[in-house]
């Protein structure tokens, strides 16, 4: 089924994703603000809270990204379709996470790869 087809219409989507997105960008400006605001100049003496507050600031600008990326899918007809093997994400994940780039099997598969070579980089088998 196409996804013009789909319960819901491009602009709901559209407005899901605009309001994720500005959802995003003010954690991001917040995490950003509050890092500077407690990170001295010195990287030596920056310590672990100010660590934490740019892991979650990046992290947050993945997500912005990941949004930004949804939003450019949906302008150009290929949202809601598997980055990967073309298959069509379900309505009920997309629900969930709108910003979806891949098909369960296919996410499955990719995070199934990621744990395989997590574990041989650790020496595992």
């Amino acid at each position: 089924m196409p996804r013009e087809e789909s319960a819901t219409p491009a602009i709901a989507w559209r407005s899901r994703l605009e309001a994720r997105w500005q959802a995003w960008l003010r954690e991001v400006t917040e995490l950003s603000l509050a890092y500077h605001a407690v990170a001295p100049a010195s990287a030596e003496v920056r310590g672990d809270g100010a660590d934490r507050l740019m892991r979650r600031a990046v992290a947050a600008r993945r997500r912005l990204a990941d949004v930004e990326d949804a939003l450019a899918r949906l302008t150009a007809g290929t949202f809601g379709r598997c980055e990967q093997c073309g298959a069509e994400i379900g309505e009920s994940t997309l629900a969930l996470v709108p910003e979806t780039r891949y098909c369960r099997g296919c996410a499955a598969l990719a995070a199934s790869m990621t744990g395989a070579a997590e574990t041989v980089s650790a020496g595992g088998r």
